[in-house]
């Protein structure tokens, strides 16, 4: 199965990266977001395609300030709503 994520737009409140650091940031929401969906794939309403306009994530407690810790953060509360359950 092939799988096509385009996300154009992240919003993080609340959360201070240094602009250096934003592309670690980013580099570890994609290598985890992959890593996620190559093991549990896509919640079943998905599997056939869908835009979806907006997706919220639920809720996180973020800890610290690491880029790469950000990102697993992140991918994983993203997977939550995209992902197989």
């Amino acid at each position: 199965m092939n799988i096509n994520l385009h996300i154009e737009r992240l919003v993080l409140d609340g959360v201070n990266i240094a602009p250096g650091q934003r592309h670690l940031l980013r580099a570890s929401v994609e290598t985890e977001l992959t890593r996620l969906l190559t093991d549990g794939g896509l919640a079943p309403g998905l599997v056939q395609g869908v835009a979806l306009p907006r997706l919220s994530a639920s809720a996180m407690q973020l800890t610290g300030n690491n880029p790469a810790q950000l990102g697993r953060q992140i991918a994983q509360s993203v997977y939550g709503g995209i992902g197989h359950e």
